[in-house]
Formats: C-alpha cells, sequence, structure tokens
C-alpha cells in the first residue's frame, strides 16, 4: 500500500467523521442511515490514519504531493 491522500484529504476525512459521531452520539440521526454513516465515518477515520485509500488506488488517482526526490 503506497501512501496517495494528502493532509487536506486526511484532515476534511476526520473533520467529517468527527461531524457524523456528533450527528450519531446526539440522536440527530437514526436506524438505517445512522449504520450507513457510522460505517463511512469509520472508513473514513481508517484511511485517514493510514494514508491510503482504495478507490483512489482503483482509478490511479493520488492527491499527496509528490516530493521532489521520489
Amino acid at each position: 500500500m503506497k501512501a496517495n491522500m494528502g493532509g487536506l484529504d486526511r484532515g476534511l476525512r476526520i473533520v467529517i467523521a468527527i461531524i457524523i459521531a456528533g450527528l450519531l452520539l446526539t440522536g440527530a440521526v437514526t436506524g438505517t442511515w445512522a449504520i450507513i454513516l457510522g460505517i463511512v465515518a469509520v472508513i473514513f477515520l481508517l484511511t485517514s490514519f493510514v494514508s491510503f485509500c482504495p478507490v483512489y488506488a482503483l482509478f490511479g488517482m493520488s492527491t499527496r504531493k509528490v516530493k521532489q526526490n521520489e
């Protein structure tokens, strides 16, 4: 797994996951939508911590800045 996520992308995913967690904890979202959003939040957190997004890899995308010596 080669890192394909930049810092901004990782930060935004973490912020979105925190917002979703807030919605779930306050009960603003319930039922099936709560489960779906919870799964999305977990996926966002996991991909942020490992700096790798399988969907980006599938499409050959990267938001990571390439250093000069790479």
